[in-house]
């Protein structure tokens, strides 16, 4: 989930002129429709679902869209956005954060989950059942300063000392073969696809450390999100908000039943792996809601901690302000 498409982006661009859209499904209405470019952030998975759902079941042109899904090259989705060759983008917060201190006209509009559901994961026979215990071990690094002063945080935070913690570039992202193999002893996955997939599919002997599970000394943020510019909400007044309201559709759906929405994808995306994504959605279907809240809903208190955290770490530089980042708006 965390490996880029390997298109290139003159492909990506090729695309969005191209327009295309999936084939229209049962329940589209005739007539004008707007045309909306959503791009992805990876290859389509679970966190996709309510995209495809909407798309399948005629959610989009029932408000008057015509949303054509691309799948991002080498340039970002984010990117693209900001550049003003796409509309919406499936993104994350520790990229929207300081593509916006450096000027980027991007902000969140909703966070496609209710919170964060990354965790580290290693064999259970290497005995690391806490953030503490990865002192002395190897961590796979995909090589960004987040990633490593979010696990110095964590485990001096449990008593560990951060500095005796080895970090070992991974050299794919296969994690069943670099967890089998001897390459690290632990990585940063989703719960709801990588540790499915080595859990339940590949049927290795896991444990986890959830993210969500210590922030009292890590902050929660969101990812997935969907962002979009400024310009396209002030020159394509009503446009977003449509979409974001049709996509909520498609994610409601996908919390009721899990299976069906598990379906879409699978019918629109036939070569990703059926038992995995039947397994990621029935697992998804907790996290897509916060309770008693709609689709989309954004903590403020969660984007000023995540703030104030890359701005302690040196990650982004201070000036920036936790409401530029996001709007809750679009929201019905």
């Amino acid at each position: 989930m965390r490996a880029r498409t390997a298109a290139a982006f003159t492909a990506a661009l090729i695309a969005l002129s191209a327009g295309c859209a999936a084939p229209p499904q049962s329940g589209a209405v005739e007539g004008d429709l707007t045309p909306v470019t959503v791009v992805l952030d990876w290859t389509p998975n679970t966190n996709h679902l309510g995209l495809y759902v909407a798309q399948d079941r005629g959610y989009f042109a029932e408000a008057g869209l015509d949303v054509t899904i691309v799948e991002p090259g080498e340039a970002s989705g984010l990117s693209l956005v900001a550049a003003g060759q796409a509309d919406v983008a499936y993104s994350v917060a520790e990229a929207l954060v300081p593509a916006r201190a450096k000027g980027a006209d991007v902000v969140s509009v909703a966070a496609v989950l209710r919170r964060n559901t990354s965790s580290l994961i290693g064999l259970s026979s290497a005995g690391i059942g806490r953030p503490r215990d990865l002192a002395g071990r190897t961590y796979g690094s995909y090589g960004s300063a987040l990633e490593e002063a979010l696990v110095r945080r964590l485990v001096a935070c449990d008593g560990g000392d951060p500095d005796a913690v080895e970090l070992a570039p991974l050299v794919s992202d296969d994690f069943r073969v670099g967890l089998t193999q001897g390459q690290f002893d632990v990585a940063w996955v989703f719960e709801g696809w990588d540790t499915i997939r080595l859990r339940d599919v590949d049927g290795l002997d896991v444990a986890s450390i959830p993210f969500a599970d210590h922030t009292d000394c890590i902050p929660d943020w969101y990812t997935p999100l969907l962002a979009t510019s400024e310009t396209v909400l002030a020159e394509r007044p009503g446009v977003v908000e449509k979409l974001v309201a049709a996509v909520g559709r498609g994610y409601e759906d996908a919390v009721a039943d899990p299976q069906a929405a598990a379906d879409t994808l699978l019918e629109a995306v036939p070569e990703l792996d059926r038992e995995l994504v039947s397994l990621s959605a029935a697992y998804l279907a907790a996290e897509i809601t916060a309770p008693g809240k709609p689709w989309g809903w954004q903590d403020p208190e969660v984007w000023r901690e995540f703030l104030a955290f890359l701005e302690e770490e040196g990650l982004v530089e201070p000036g920036l302000t936790a409401e530029e980042l996001w709007t809750d708006d679009l929201l019905g």
